[in-house]
C-alpha cells in the first residue's frame, strides 16, 4: 500500500481516523461534507488554479500519471502543474514545478493568508511540504527550494487583481529540512498503522481534544463517549490538563465530573446544571443588561461571503461581502420588519449603507448577537466608504451584544450545553420557533447560496426560489434574538426560573 500525503496528513491529526478512511471508506464518507467543507475545497481549488499565472506556460499533468511525470522530469520541462510521484511505498501530487536550471522549486498553494500568527497553519505546512520533499528526494529527482504561495492579507484590490501582489511566495526550505528526520520517522510508523488489517485499537487519538478538534469518525471510534461529553465543556481543549485527568479516571459524561474537580467558574457552572438540570439565573444581572435598552429596539443581523479573492475594489482576501441584512424594530408593542438582499455581480457596499439608513431608526439600541462581527463588517464598510464613517460610528455607539446575557453567565441553562450560539440558546428558550423547517438552516448554507446566485449556479426559477430562502433564514435570525429577549423580560417579570 502506498501511503498519499493526503492520509499522512490525516494520521498526523488522528492515526484512527486515517485507518478508517483506508480500510473502512463506507464509514469515513457515512457524514456527506458539510456546506462549509465543500466551499473550502472548492475555494482551494479555485486559489490553485488562479496560482498558476504566476508560472505561465506549464503542462498539466493527469491524475496518477507517474510515468508522464518521469519524462516530463527528464526532459526538464520549466513548468509541470499537479506533476504527481510514486514509489513503492509513498505517492504525492505537487501543486508546481518550476525548473530553476540546476533544479525543481516546488511551490506548494494555499487558500491562506499571511500576516498574523500562524504557527500551527505553518506547522502543518511545513510537514506537507516535507513529506513531498522526502519521496522527491527518495527518487533522486533534482529538488531545489520548498516555497509555500499564499494570499497577502494586506492586498487591497484596485482595478484588475496584481497577482504579483495578492500572492505571497515564502521559503520553507530551512523549516522544512530541520523537520525531514521526524518527518521520515512520522512516515514509517504511519505506513505501518495504515498497513494494519483490523481495527486500530482505542481510545481514538481525538480523546485529549475538545468537541471542536475531534475527527470526523470520533464516534465510532469512541462508542462509550456520550454525544454531551466532559470534551464539550466549555474550552476544555485549552485545558489539556484536566481534560485528560478527566479521561485517565474514565469520567466522560459532563454529570459525572466531581464537584471537586477544579475548573473555571464558567466551566463549573456548565456542569452545576448539567448535573441539576436547574439554571442559574442571575436576575439582578439580567434585569441590568435589559435597563440599558432604549426603545426603538432594532434587532439586527448580517449575512456576509467571505471570498478568497478579493471581488471588488477595496477588498482584501477574504474580506467579507456583506450581501443581508435582516432588521426587526420594536417600538412600544409594534413590532416591524425591513430585509436587505443583494444579488447582483458587484459591489454591494453603497447599497448596503444605503439600506441600513434607510431602515435603521435614528436613535435606540441596536441589537446584534456577537457584536464584534456586526461591528467588524461596518468598519470594513467604513474603510471602503469613508463617507459612511461617521454613519458608522453612530451604529457602534449603540449596539447591544445580546449574546453577553449567556457569555457573562447571567442565563446558564443545561439546553445550552456549554455554547452561547444562538442555534442552542433559541431551542432552550424559545422552543416553538425553530431552523429545522427551513429550506436553509445554518450560515454555511446561506453564504454558498448567495454565491451561486451570483454566479450563475442556479437558473432563474431556481434562483428565485434561493433569493426567497435566503431571506425566510436571515429573518428567522432577528426574530429569534425579539423572541429571545422577550423570553428575558418574562423571567424578570415573572420571577421564576426556566424549565430545564
Amino acid at each position: 500500500m502506498r501511503l498519499s500525503k493526503t492520509n499522512y496528513l490525516i494520521w498526523r491529526d488522528c492515526r484512527h481516523n486515517a485507518w478508517l478512511k483506508v480500510h473502512a471508506r463506507d464509514i469515513y464518507h457515512a457524514k456527506p461534507l458539510s456546506a462549509f467543507d465543500q466551499a473550502i475545497i472548492e475555494t482551494g481549488n479555485e486559489i490553485d488554479v488562479l496560482a498558476r499565472r504566476l508560472f505561465p506556460g506549464g503542462v498539466e499533468m493527469g491524475r496518477d500519471d507517474f510515468a508522464a511525470t518521469a519524462e516530463h522530469i527528464a526532459k526538464r520541462t520549466p513548468v509541470l502543474y499537479q506533476p504527481v510521484f510514486a514509489s513503492d511505498t509513498l505517492a504525492t501530487a505537487c501543486d508546481i514545478l518550476v525548473w530553476t536550471g540546476a533544479a525543481y522549486d516546488l511551490y506548494e498553494v494555499k487558500a491562506s493568508t499571511s500576516g498574523d500568527d500562524k504557527t500551527a497553519k505553518n506547522d502543518l505546512f511545513a510537514h506537507d511540504l516535507g513529506f513531498q520533499a522526502l519521496l522527491l528526494r527518495r527518487l533522486n529527482a533534482p529538488l531545489g527550494r520548498l516555497m509555500l504561495v499564499r494570499l497577502d492579507s494586506s492586498y487591497v484590490r484596485n482595478g484588475e487583481i496584481d497577482l504579483d501582489a495578492l500572492f505571497t511566495r515564502e521559503d520553507f526550505t530551512d523549516r522544512v529540512a530541520a523537520l525531514l528526520p521526524d518527518i521520515g520517522d512520522e512516515v514509517a510508523r504511519a505506513s505501518a498503522d495504515l498497513e494494519q488489517p483490523n481495527h486500530l485499537p482505542g481510545p481514538c487519538d481525538c480523546m485529549l481534544k475538545g468537541r471542536s478538534a475531534h475527527c470526523t469518525t470520533f464516534a465510532h471510534t469512541n462508542p462509550d463517549v456520550p454525544d454531551y461529553s466532559v470534551h464539550d465543556i466549555a474550552r476544555i481543549g485549552a485545558s489539556k490538563k484536566k481534560l485528560a485527568d478527566l479521561i485517565e479516571r474514565d469520567i466522560l459524561a459532563v454529570g459525572d465530573v466531581p464537584d471537586e474537580f477544579e475548573l473555571s467558574p464558567i466551566q463549573a457552572n456548565q456542569v452545576a446544571v448539567a448535573k441539576s438540570q436547574t439554571p442559574i439565573i442571575d436576575e439582578a444581572a439580567i434585569g441590568g443588561f435589559l435597563a440599558t435598552m432604549a426603545q426603538p429596539i432594532a434587532f439586527l443581523d448580517y449575512e456576509t461571503y467571505p471570498a478568497a479573492l478579493p471581488r471588488f475594489d477595496g477588498y482584501s482576501p477574504f474580506d467579507q461581502i456583506p450581501f443581508q441584512f435582516s432588521l426587526h424594530v420594536l417600538e412600544g408593542s409594534t413590532l416591524r420588519h425591513h430585509e436587505f438582499l443583494f444579488t447582483e455581480h458587484s459591489a454591494p457596499d453603497a447599497a448596503f449603507i444605503a439600506a441600513l439608513d434607510l431602515y435603521l431608526p435614528d436613535s435606540g439600541s441596536i441589537v446584534v448577537w456577537n457584536k464584534t462581527f456586526e461591528t467588524g463588517i461596518n468598519a470594513k464598510l467604513a474603510r471602503r466608504t469613508p463617507s459612511a464613517t461617521d454613519m458608522m460610528d453612530a451604529i457602534k455607539a449603540r449596539v447591544v451584544d445580546l449574546e453577553d446575557v449567556f457569555k457573562q453567565q447571567m442565563l446558564v441553562h443545561p439546553g445550552f450545553k456549554g455554547r452561547t450560539s444562538i442555534k442552542f440558546v433559541l431551542p432552550t428558550l424559545v422552543p416553538q420557533l425553530t431552523y429545522k423547517t427551513l429550506a436553509i438552516q445554518e450560515g454555511a448554507t446561506a453564504i454558498d447560496t448567495w454565491n451561486k446566485i451570483v454566479t450563475g449556479g442556479f437558473d432563474a426559477a431556481t434562483a428565485a426560489q434561493k433569493r426567497h430562502d435566503l431571506l425566510t433564514y436571515c429573518a428567522l435570525d432577528t426574530r429569534a434574538m425579539v423572541e429571545i429577549w422577550q423570553a428575558l423580560r418574562d423571567i424578570i417579570a415573572t420571577h421564576t426560573s426556566v424549565a430545564a
